[in-house]
């Protein structure tokens, strides 16, 4: 039915000057805004090294990907999207993740989106996250999404292009059909990749227009830099996080509230061994 969406409910309530500004930034590439953070790696390092002592094995990938997942759930207006003029909050959470089977130039990449409620700690995160990753990175394993793909690249050029488009308007006026919505790494919360592990430093990655991605990390390699912390400029190894994010989803306040408190969790990785307060969006 036009207007119902299986991903989302309508928001009713928003401020004016939300309820206008996703008509006068209709796309995606419209709206987007861009922000830089180097986190120094030492308290991670110290937890990993902990954590490593009592038979547990944690990866940057890992804190980085469970403080994500807590800071949606903790501050739930990171969780909309805007589509067709209009705001909505998702039902869950969802993480998309880009991985390369082999680091070669032949080596195939993939995508994983995984479903949370939110409430979830860094070790329940980590098991569900490693275990995909571990699956998906078989050569020989094709996901739902690589699966649909592969149906898509068999249709001529041209009907591909009718196809998306078909797509696309089904999706603003929420009749997209769920099963689509549900193997689309498009349709998420927060799209991550890991660019370090290309040996690279990170890079703003622009948002989709397909889809409904309101929020795209990357993280890169390893490096020094100087910071300032606690009034002092130091050398600190660290790891740059970059972000790119639509604006029409809540103010500037809301993003630096929310990147604070991910870069507390990062520097107190401990505090995700406890289970989340999910915290519910208006009505």
């Amino acid at each position: 039915m036009f207007g119902f969406r299986s991903d989302g409910r309508k928001l009713k309530t928003v401020p004016p000057f939300f309820r206008v500004i996703p008509n006068v930034m209709l796309e995606r590439e419209d709206s987007q805004i861009y922000f830089k953070q180097d986190i120094i790696l030492k308290d991670m390092d110290e937890y990993i090294d902990k954590k490593a002592k009592e038979g547990i094995r944690l990866s940057y990938m890992n804190i980085i990907y469970a403080a994500l997942v807590r800071i949606v759930a903790e501050r739930p207006y990171l969780n909309r999207f805007a589509m067709n003029g209009s705001l909505y909050a998702r039902n869950k959470i969802y993480v998309s993740l880009a991985i390369k089977k082999t680091f070669s130039d032949e080596g195939q990449e993939t995508t994983i989106k995984l479903p949370f409620n939110g409430n979830e700690n860094i070790f329940e995160i980590k098991e569900k996250l490693d275990n995909a990753v571990e699956i998906n990175k078989e050569k020989a394993m094709q996901n739902n999404t690589d699966y649909t793909a592969k149906l898509l690249s068999l249709i001529p050029n041209m009907f591909i292009r009718i196809t998306v488009k078909l797509l696309r308007f089904l999706d603003r006026h929420g009749a997209m059909p769920k099963k689509l919505i549900e193997v689309s790494p498009f349709h998420t919360s927060v799209f991550l990749t890991n660019v370090g592990s290309l040996g690279i430093d990170s890079i703003y990655h622009h948002l989709y227009n397909f889809g409904t991605t309101s929020m795209f990390f990357a993280m890169g390699k390893k490096k020094k830099s100087y910071v300032y912390d606690d009034d002092e400029i130091k050398e600190e190894r660290c790891i740059t996080i970059a972000f790119v994010g639509d604006e029409r989803i809540c103010d500037g306040y809301y993003y630096a509230t929310s990147f604070k408190l991910l870069c507390k969790y990062l520097k107190k990785p401990e505090i995700l061994e406890e289970h989340a307060e999910v915290k519910q969006d208006i009505k």
